[in-house]
């Protein structure tokens, strides 16, 4: 056994680490000690030599940024945030994973004072540190001037095997290299271990050089246990001019004797036994949460914090004096506060233009018009398209390209829809942009985690998919999404948007950019729409997520309908009307605002006295909810087939005949069988 008295004070602070960590999961008898134990010394080294934070405001803007991507290893963090000294009482580590604890099995962000972002599915930690860095470094060009840094400060991230193997790593650290985030520092922990064991028969990665092929600077074999070395291999890091990887060489559950570099200490507790046996070789005599106070003194943060952010406020204050309109902008974007006067009067006039051509348009190219007149007045908008810019119109006139040099307002994400949707996540983390980028519809599939993220942290980033049906023609079943809008509805705190015509799309826009709590899905038509309706009353309707747009006297039967397929209820239903049949059409833009109403406005537009009838080109499922079990849905419960969008449509059913004879059998007491090629149409059943 050591001797506390010969141990030197920078092992014991590691130590502390390590002991939390393995007392707080055998209390709760679920977690991970492994990482947290294998990454002390690295953490001590970080946190007590170089990591600017101020405990006391977790929130102060010039802070740097720690990201725990092997989010599995959350006891790291908590313990680094209680002893450093954040509102993270020990109490909340003896209930770590419990139900309302302040130490969730995963880092969540805005639960846990210092946590920067959630983290937990492999890979998106680093992600989001890239947008992070990408952020500082935007805002930096912007608003510092000679003499007034007063954006400068670095994103640090810890990772692990897990996190590189994830496809997302690649798109990330590739972009990170191009944009040459030299802030970024990345500390992989190089134990060898996953959950299944020794990772050499699944992960053969030449790890430096695929790193340095990206364009980073790579820190080779540095010993993880070594405090010089650690200190040594941080400050070379911070004077590079390229984002750097520190690859550091630990040992998985370092200090347990018995089950160290092993895949046992990975993910369950060490027990009472090993417990015992770590508290010996470690030399810890201490009893369970308990830390000594000079340990506790020496990782006590709150002094030389505070001290960090006066010295900046002081610094802001000067910036402020000699550039006031600068500070004053800054401010407000780093606030998240939404559109300002400016900004939201663009989006007015872009929701009134839209109304008042009552053009036939792409609903594509309608939210490009809605940028080409916000983008100018919003200067936190920062655009992007994985590739897809000529396609999903992402851009606008006067837009800038992200640069090398770290200017530009619209990104070229490269063919990475993941990476990108994560990236966004890390910028809005950050502060000072709203982050929105495109792509296809049916590639939404690619980067649904993180746009599930966006929702689990209640990030206003707005995630544009174009070419949102079939409509899309020629390319396929491959790239026509069914599954796709019904897939994203399902994600909780999501608004999924998609609009009929031009004024709808100029509404969803505004709608998106307003919510400061919640990210939005803007789905949007390849093909060009016609205009579903006027009236000044109309704009507050569509801000409700369902309205009714076609409400004739003696209404017999309702169409809902969404997106192009508004259009279609509209024709089927002038049909029916030379029928002698009234149908009421109403339009549903966002199905999840629509049901936040209150319930009599659900009540006046989804008329339950009326047989129903919901139209969209895509996954019945939902709909039912709406229609009711005497209801019907025309949708696409199948795959599409290549061929142009007209015959297509025709061939599946989306005509406005084929839509009216549907009604007609709902308003016929005998359920008499559907004329025509209607057997790729379906008929859900319920």
């Amino acid at each position: 056994m050591n001797s506390p008295d010969t141990i030197p004070l920078r092992k014991r602070c590691a130590d502390a680490l390590r002991v939390l960590a393995m007392d707080a999961v055998q209390a709760a008898n679920s977690g991970h000690p492994g990482m947290p134990m294998g990454m002390a010394d690295i953490a001590e080294a970080l946190w007590r030599g170089h990591l600017r934070h101020d405990p006391a405001d977790p929130r102060w803007p010039d802070r740097d940024r720690f990201v725990l991507s092997n989010g599995h290893g959350s006891m790291l963090l908590y313990a680094l945030l209680h002893l450093t000294g954040h509102a993270l009482p020990i109490d909340e580590l003896k209930r770590f994973r419990q139900l309302h604890s302040s130490t969730p099995g995963h880092p969540e962000v805005d639960m846990t004072p210092g946590v920067e972002t959630t983290t937990g599915p492999l890979g998106q930690g680093l992600a989001n540190a890239v947008g992070m860095a990408l952020a500082e470094k935007l805002l930096a060009a912007e608003f510092n001037r000679p003499g007034h840094a007063v954006i400068d400060h670095r994103t640090y991230v810890f990772l692990g095997d897990g996190c590189l193997m994830e496809g997302v790593s690649h798109e990330v650290a590739s972009l990170a290299g191009t944009w040459r985030l030299a802030k970024l520092i990345a500390f992989y922990d190089d134990n060898g271990i996953s959950i299944d064991g020794d990772v050499r028969g699944w992960f053969g990665d030449d790890t430096p050089q695929r790193f340095e092929a990206y364009g980073w600077t790579v820190l080779r074999d540095v010993d993880g246990h070594d405090a010089a070395a650690l200190d040594a291999a941080i400050a070379s890091a911070q004077a590079s001019d390229r984002p750097v990887l520190v690859c550091c060489k630990t040992e998985i559950g370092h200090g347990a004797p018995n089950r160290a570099g092993s895949a046992d200490v990975h993910g369950a507790p060490l027990g009472d036994a090993e417990i015992a046996a770590t508290r010996a070789a470690l030399g810890w005599p201490h009893a369970p949460f308990e830390i000594p106070s000079d340990v506790a003194a020496a990782w006590s943060a709150r002094e030389a914090g505070a001290a960090r952010r006066r010295d900046w406020q002081a610094r802001f204050e000067a910036y402020a004096q000699a550039h006031p309109e600068l500070a004053r902008d800054l401010q407000r974007r780093l606030g998240n506060d939404g559109p300002d006067e400016r900004a939201a009067a663009a989006l007015a006039q872009a929701c009134r233009d839209a109304e008042q051509r009552a053009a036939k348009v792409a609903t594509r190219k309608a939210s490009q018009d809605v940028l080409n007149i916000v983008g100018p007045a919003m200067p936190e908008l920062l655009g992007g398209s994985a590739d897809l810019t000529g396609s999903n119109l992402t851009d606008w006139k006067g837009h800038r390209p992200l640069t090398g040099s770290g200017t530009g307002n619209h990104v070229h994400y490269g063919v990475r829809e993941f990476g990108m949707t994560a990236i966004m996540n890390g910028v809005a983390l950050h502060g000072g942009f709203r982050p929105y980028g495109g792509t296809f519809l049916v590639f939404s599939d690619y980067a649904r985690n993180a746009v599930r993220m966006s929702a689990l942290m209640k990030l206003p980033v707005v995630h544009v998919y174009t070419h949102d049906s079939i409509g899309l023609g020629e390319d396929g079943p491959t790239h026509q999404p069914v599954e796709h809008a019904s897939s994203l509805r399902l994600i909780p705190h999501l608004d999924v948007w998609r609009p009929a015509d031009a004024t709808e799309t100029a509404v969803a826009w505004r709608e998106a950019l307003r919510r400061t709590e919640r990210p939005s899905c803007l789905l949007l038509s390849r093909q060009a729409l016609p205009h579903a309706g006027d009236g000044r009353e109309r704009l507050a309707a569509i801000a409700r997520g369902g309205y009714v747009l076609r409400q004739p006297a003696g209404e017999q039967v309702a169409l809902l309908a969404s997106g192009s397929e508004v259009g279609l209820a509209l024709a089927a239903a002038a049909l029916l009307a030379e029928q002698g049949i009234a149908a009421r059409v109403v339009s549903m833009p966002c199905m999840d605002v629509f049901e936040r109403q209150d319930a009599a406005w659900r009540a006046s537009v989804v008329p339950r006295h009326l047989p129903r009838l919901a139209v969209e080109a895509g996954s019945t499922g939902l709909w039912w909810k709406f229609v009711g079990e005497d209801g019907d849905v025309v949708g696409l419960d199948r795959y599409g087939e290549s061929a142009p969008a007209g015959p297509l449509a025709i061939h599946l059913g989306f005509t406005a005949e084929a839509v009216a004879r549907r009604a007609r059998r709902l308003l016929d007491a005998d359920i008499a069988p559907v004329a025509g090629p209607a057997p790729a149409v379906a008929i859900a059943a319920h």
